[in-house]
């Protein structure tokens, strides 16, 4: 039975390592480090409570709350030695023609507060509807629709032309 529910979680996590990888990679704004280290605290949370996890009825889902939460909790905790940059390092799997592209929006995102950020990776990047959004981020669906308002117009205000440059004929 003990084998069988860690051979079920090995199977879950190395199906799900690349997409929770990826939304901490924009929840960080880039931060790949900060990225991998939210996915392995998410991953080793999930593996306490697998029994219920597994059990739960999407569990991706449920992993993907617990990235989100991980990552507002390590805002939160973020010691104050910690120092934000401005360079960002190579993406992994970054098509060459998008690498402007990408490293202008993850600069928008970055400057966006981390509730903000969440949201909009929550709805925008994993397809969430907003009651899904507020459930991971524990608010009202009033609270995800007003954050997606503020963040989509800071967005279109960090941005500004800037994104005119990338689109192709």
């Amino acid at each position: 039975m003990r084998q069988q529910r860690s051979a079920d979680y090995a199977e879950f996590a190395s199906a799900r390592a690349g997409h929770l990888y990826r939304s901490a990679c924009l929840l960080t704004a880039g931060d790949t480090h900060l990225a991998e280290d939210l996915v392995q605290e998410t991953f080793g949370r999930l593996y306490v409570r697998w029994g219920r996890v597994s059990r739960a009825e999407n569990p991706a889902a449920y992993a993907q709350t617990v990235l989100t939460r991980t990552f507002l909790a390590h805002r939160r905790l973020r010691s104050s030695r910690e120092r934000a940059t401005d360079t960002f390092p190579d993406l992994p799997g970054a098509a060459d023609g998008d690498a402007p592209l990408r490293l202008t929006l993850m600069a928008a995102l970055a400057r966006l507060p981390a509730k903000d950020r969440a949201v909009v990776v929550l709805r925008y990047w994993e397809d969430r509807s907003v009651e899904q959004t507020a459930d991971a981020l524990n608010v009202s669906s009033a609270a995800v629709r007003t954050r997606c308002v503020r963040a989509l117009g800071r967005l279109r205000e960090l941005l500004g032309e800037d994104l005119h440059e990338f689109s192709r004929p």
